[in-house]
């Protein structure tokens, strides 16, 4: 059994430094780029412009060993387990959002408002999967 991960590029952000960076994932955030080594490139064959993107990535610089979190911006707020959170300090930092494509030229799928650091590795890409669209896969479909 294979149990590497295989980083298939990274991610353009205008964000440098993680005060910069925001909490989560804005639509309506700044122009950014899914950038993927050319090994990959054919594996974008069948994305479309304004199709949904599930986009999986991976957190560094980030505390792996914490049960127990409050909310950002909750300095008061009650501890919650970090799988209650949304928070990239958890024992696999994967970070995941939903984004419309803009555009795919050649490696690159452009989009807006990711919420990480500039050159953040790229895990995966994925059709989202609404739940109007989950209603009409048949049974044990992918």
């Amino acid at each position: 059994m294979n149990t590497e991960l295989n980083f298939i590029g990274h991610i353009e952000t205008p964000y440098e430094t993680l005060d910069a960076c925001p909490k989560n994932i804005r639509p309506d955030g700044p122009p950014c780029a899914l950038v993927l080594e050319p090994d990959y490139v054919e594996f974008l064959t069948g994305l479309e412009v304004g199709q949904e993107i599930l986009v999986l990535y991976w957190f560094e610089e980030v505390d792996r060993s914490l049960a127990f979190q409050r909310r950002f911006g909750a300095a008061d707020g009650p501890l919650l387990g970090t799988f209650a959170l949304r928070s990239p300090n958890r024992p696999n930092p994967i970070g995941i959002g939903t984004l419309p494509i803009l555009g795919i030229t050649g490696n690159r799928i452009e989009i807006r408002g990711m919420d990480c650091l500039n050159g953040t590795k790229l895990l995966d890409i994925k059709p989202a999967m609404g739940r109007d669209k989950l209603a009409s896969i048949p049974q044990g479909g992918s």
